[in-house]
């Protein structure tokens, strides 16, 4: 199979996805929600398309987004008091990602990258010249901070954070934070802090973002989606966050790549910021992983943890297979069992087998019913 540094050319997510639509299986493998966005979003679109400019908005973006970006983090229950000059509208999260370690690697620099992980970041160091450096996780999947201090060297220039993670749906609270920064206090590192998934907390849980530390949000550049907010994944509009000096930093590059995001889809994502209730989607999303677990008891399957945040939901197969890996269970679960799944090892760079396997439950209850209930008279 043909590399680019030493990465695939695809993803196992591609393959998987693939899988599940040659088998008629039912998919559960991707975190690509089946269900309709607001269709007060589509009629902000259509009024936005309806304008006379269709032309680049300003390099960090549409002004009245920015501004509705701010008025959306002050009215966090953990708020957010940010500046326009520390907001940048982007295409994609993955892009964010990638052009803030353009703006701080040199050749050979170190990132440290808190395993298991999305499958683009090691990819976005390499490319950038940076060297990968793999902390993984426990069983439990908390940090064991002792361990983790010892990834970081002279060499170290960077560690990427995602919270709400994924696949794990853990998220990183104020304490979190406040060890991350001690390890790195005395050294210039950098943090990519991924928050995509910010308005998915649940169990009363409330996103805290890196961004609220004083020390660290120096440092810090922060990412979030409004294709995960909103299920617009393709209107391809995020924003990032970070201190005036990384944001102009940021800008510099990002203006011989990409310029700027969808110009209407940033006007519509505008008018409904004022109008959109956080609360509302996340009880609509706790709901469905709620309904997602309370089958799964009806099934072989094992969840050790309910998910803190995210759309995914880690499961123990051990019980169904002693044997399999868990890439041979993923395919033999959707090819067999009809009902795809991704193995957990897929999240790291290195690793052959685990006892898991990640589902995504931001699919209509209908589709997450139908699955389970397959599940539970075929296994």
């Amino acid at each position: 199979m043909n590399t680019i540094d030493g990465f695939t050319h695809y993803s196992f997510f591609t393959e998987m996805s693939a899988l599940a639509v040659q088998h008629g299986s039912f998919d559960l493998s991707l975190g690509i929600p089946d269900f309709d966005i607001d269709k007060r979003l589509r009629i902000f679109l259509q009024q936005a398309a309806d304008l006379d400019s269709h032309h680049y908005e300003p390099l960090a973006g549409n002004p009245e987004l920015i501004e509705k970006i701010i008025c959306f983090n002050g009215q966090r229950k953990n708020s957010l008091s940010l500046t326009a000059h520390e907001i940048t509208i982007v295409p994609c999260a993955t892009f964010a990602l990638h052009t803030a370690l353009t703006s701080v690697l040199n050749q050979g620099d170190e990132v440290i990258i808190i395993q298991p992980s999305y499958y683009t970041y090691a990819p976005s160091v390499a490319m950038n010249g940076g060297i990968p450096v793999y902390y993984d996780l426990d069983d439990d999947f908390k940090i064991n901070w002792e361990v983790l201090k010892e990834c970081f060297s002279a060499k170290t220039k960077a560690i990427i954070v995602n919270s709400p993670q994924n696949p794990t749906g853990k998220i990183w609270k104020k304490e979190d934070w406040n060890q991350l920064y001690e390890l790195i206090k005395n050294q210039e590192i950098y943090l990519i802090s991924e928050e995509i998934y910010d308005t998915y907390c649940y169990d009363e849980a409330e996103h805290y973002s890196s961004f609220l530390h004083p020390e660290l949000k120096n440092r810090t550049f922060c990412i979030f989606s409004f294709g995960k907010m909103f299920h617009t994944s393709g209107w391809k509009v995020s924003y990032m966050i970070a201190p005036k000096e990384l944001t102009s930093l940021f800008q510099c590059r990002q203006q011989y790549i990409s310029y700027g995001a969808n110009a209407p889809a940033q006007r519509a994502l505008a008018s409904y910021l004022e109008i959109f209730d956080p609360y509302t989607n996340k009880n609509m999303m706790q709901k469905k992983r709620d309904l997602f677990n309370k089958l799964l008891l009806e099934t072989p399957f094992q969840v050790e943890k309910q998910a803190e945040g995210s759309v995914f939901q880690i499961v123990n197969f051990r019980n169904i297979s002693k044997t399999m890996t868990d890439v041979e269970f993923s395919k033999w679960l959707t090819i067999e069992k009809k009902v795809s799944c991704l193995p957990l090892s897929a999240f790291y760079n290195s690793k052959q087998d685990s006892d898991y396997v990640r589902f995504s439950f931001a699919k209509k209850d209908e589709l997450i019913i139908q699955a389970l209930e397959h599940l539970k008279k075929n296994l």
